[in-house]
């Protein structure tokens, strides 16, 4: 039976590795850190999403111990069978605190938190208006649902503003937006969206998996870097990059939203509960920088100096102020050579192509974190100006 696809899969990958859209997944033998070793070599780190360093931090890693000691491993069910403990609680209280919510609820991934966040609150007399660059785990969700659909143009505020009058007749609507664009390190233009979504009594929801813990004076999310705390409806983010690194996600926003959620959003209902030892983490790294603001000083100044380098050398770049740095290369191929040259000469980046990103727009995305030195930073510029050269981009 299998023979009837096999072969068509074998042509299709071919393709993939052809067209230099294939993508290998090198095995780290170390903690993820600004440095780490590989099976081949020691590279420096600008790939991952550890913005505060925190992913190797001996107190999360400490925390994340002593609450396996006292929590056991794993709960083996379901949080409304009994798979809630007190400290999921205890983190659930913490995150809405940090982020001035009235409620939050735990899932084992954001993805999760994304998919299953539309179905139990629209169907088909609601209207949802999504960014046509969102993340696929909204995309995903939002094909569960049954509500109306529409999108708008990345950050295009007059187009968002003509599917809102659009979608009059539905009964409620909801903005849905990236906080941050993944891909291009842009940020939502959040106070415009929610001027536009009281104008037209909508909803608004933010996905801020890469901006909750250092975007923002506090590290609040861009809700914060726009001055619009209080007025996003619905926020999820992730437990799995700036707070500590391993997994997990989460939803907060209004109280009756959430409560709605525990009732009838299916990956929460139809998951394991999240693992203690991730938990106690993730309460230590949220409570590490409400007390101390050094590290999201640190990966903003870090992005500044890095930013200002790349582009003096003459590189293309996306995004304003964020630590995703796309450096843009265009050529899906180039893209991939350029980046296994930097990674055999020391330096671990990865080239982003279609489907991953546009045709025409591939790009090697360097992300910064507060762990980065000034002479690693200084090490990869000088590198992508020997590789821009090398491979013709500058």
């Amino acid at each position: 039976m299998y023979n009837s696809i096999k072969s068509r899969l074998k042509n299709e990958l071919k393709e993939i590795k052809e067209s230099g859209r294939f993508k290998d997944e090198r095995k780290i033998i170390s903690k993820q850190n600004s440095l780490i070793t590989t099976e081949k070599l020691d590279v420096i780190n600008f790939c991952a999403n550890n913005y505060l360093g925190l992913a190797s931090n001996q107190e999360i890693i400490d925390a994340a111990k002593t609450t396996m000691d006292q929590y056991g491993f794993g709960l083996a069910s379901v949080r409304f069978i009994c798979g809630t403990q007190n400290i999921h609680k205890e983190l659930e209280n913490t995150i809405s605190s940090f982020l001035e919510t009235e409620d939050t609820i735990l899932y084992a991934a954001a993805f999760d938190a994304n998919g299953g966040l539309f179905e139990p609150l629209f169907d088909a007399q609601d209207a949802i208006i999504s960014d046509s660059l969102n993340h696929a785990s909204l995309i995903d969700g939002i094909r569960l649902c049954k509500a109306q659909r529409y999108r708008y143009l990345n950050n295009d505020m007059d187009d968002l503003e003509n599917k809102l009058k659009e979608s009059q007749h539905s009964r409620n609507r909801v903005i849905v937006t990236d906080g941050v664009f993944s891909m291009d390190g842009t940020i939502a233009k959040l106070d415009i969206i929610c001027d536009l979504a009281e104008k037209y009594d909508a909803l608004v929801f933010v996905d801020d998996c890469h901006s909750t813990g250092f975007i923002g004076k506090q590290g609040k999310g861009t809700q914060e870097e726009l001055n619009v705390m209080g007025r996003v409806d619905v926020i999820t983010g992730t437990l799995g990059k700036a707070l500590g690194g391993g997994s997990g996600g989460f939803t907060s926003g209004k109280k009756e939203i959430i409560e709605i959620l525990r009732q009838k959003s299916r990956p929460y209902l139809f998951s394991n509960t999240l693992a203690p030892a991730i938990v106690g983490a993730s309460i230590k790294a949220i409570n590490l920088i409400s007390n101390d603001n050094s590290l999201i000083l640190k990966i903003q100044n870090n992005t500044k100096y890095f930013r200002n380098k790349i582009q003096k050398i003459g590189f293309d770049i996306k995004g304003d102020i964020h630590p995703i740095v796309p450096v843009m290369i265009y050529d899906d191929k180039i893209a991939s050579e350029m980046a296994d040259y930097m990674y055999d000469n020391g330096v671990y980046v990865v080239g982003f192509s279609y489907p991953v990103v546009p045709k025409g727009l591939a790009r090697i995305r360097v992300q910064i974190s507060s762990s980065h030195t000034k002479d690693q930073m200084d090490k990869a510029i000088g590198l992508f100006e020997k590789a821009g050269k090398k491979f013709k981009i500058i």
